[in-house]
């Protein structure tokens, strides 16, 4: 049974006509009488009374009248109600984040700017790397990226103020840890030794996050005695194995605050050791509606 059967039926009950109710419902009289018996079929019972003139319906069809009325009404109302829930999503500007911070970042930071409910995230981006997101920008599949950065990206020279427009919403740090050991010291110190290099859980250098580290200990002059045994383009894949114990690895400080504070990391090395992140908003110059420009002049000010 299909809803149009309906709302033919509710079309001959006002009518009382085939010929009228035909009209109203735009199609020949011929096809609609023949859609009034497919329904009395599925019903199985007569629902027009056709010896009368003007037609009646039956008791069975007072009685679907009813029903047809109820469940067009349904239809209709779900119907707009989807219209508008597909508009308000459409009118949401579309953010991609990095896993990271999304999980530690993205909601708090959203909420606290009270434009939480104007954002849509866009789940493809969990699954984007590095240079990724401003591909992404630049093709439209997202308004904003919420991301970090340093100024040791191998691809950094890209964002050009001639292109692109950015906020740092905040700084961060990538800090060296381990799991502990029965002393509560961390179990791959840094900067380890020739003889026993520390095991590292490293990023993918295609990422944001390990040409920090490099060019950190580069210019801090850190020399430091390590192992990589994988690399991995999500902080999360990498704090997985350093809390399994595989090895050290360095971790946004907002994902380690809650591991610190129940003592199953511990640092890794001092301060000295700590990578300085900066967390940006990124778009398009050129932004692609009012809504976008209105939201960034507001967290500009």
């Amino acid at each position: 049974m299909e809803v149009r059967w309906l709302e033919d039926f509710l079309a001959l009950a006002r009518t009382r006509h085939f010929s009228r109710a035909a009209e109203l419902q735009h199609v020949s009289q011929p096809t609609f009488s023949r859609r009034i018996k497919l329904l009395e079929e599925a019903m199985g019972t007569t629902l027009i009374n056709r010896q009368t003139l003007p037609l009646t319906l039956t008791p069975a069809g007072e009685l679907f009248l009813e029903l047809c009325g109820r469940i067009t009404r349904d239809v209709r109302d779900t119907r707009e109600r989807i219209t508008a829930l597909e508009a308000q999503a459409s009118a949401r500007i579309s953010v991609g984040s990095t896993q990271g911070l999304f999980s530690h970042f993205y909601q708090g930071w959203a909420t606290d700017a009270g434009i939480a409910e104007r954002l849509q995230l866009n789940l493809k981006a969990t699954s984007w790397v590095g240079e990724q997101f401003l591909d992404a920008l630049e093709g439209g599949e997202c308004d904003l990226v919420l991301c970090y950065w340093h100024p040791d990206l191998p691809w950094g020279a890209r964002l050009t103020a001639e292109s692109f427009e950015w906020l740092v919403l905040a700084r961060e740090a990538l800090v060296p840890v381990s799991v502990a050991d029965e002393s509560g010291q961390p179990r791959f110190p840094l900067p380890g030794s020739p003889e026993q290099p520390a095991p590292l859980i490293a990023y993918h250098n295609r990422g944001f996050l390990q040409s920090a580290i490099e060019g950190h200990l580069a210019r801090q002059r850190l020399s430091a005695n390590l192992l990589p045994l994988n690399e991995n383009t999500q902080s999360a894949s990498v704090k997985a194995l350093v809390k399994q114990g595989f090895g050290m690895g360095w971790l946004p400080q907002r994902m380690t605050e809650k591991s610190e504070q129940f003592g199953s990391l511990v640092r890794a090395g001092d301060e000295r050791w700590d990578v300085p992140l900066e967390i940006r908003l990124i778009r398009l110059r050129d932004a692609r509606s009012e809504d976008l420009i209105t939201l960034w002049n507001q967290l500009e000010n």
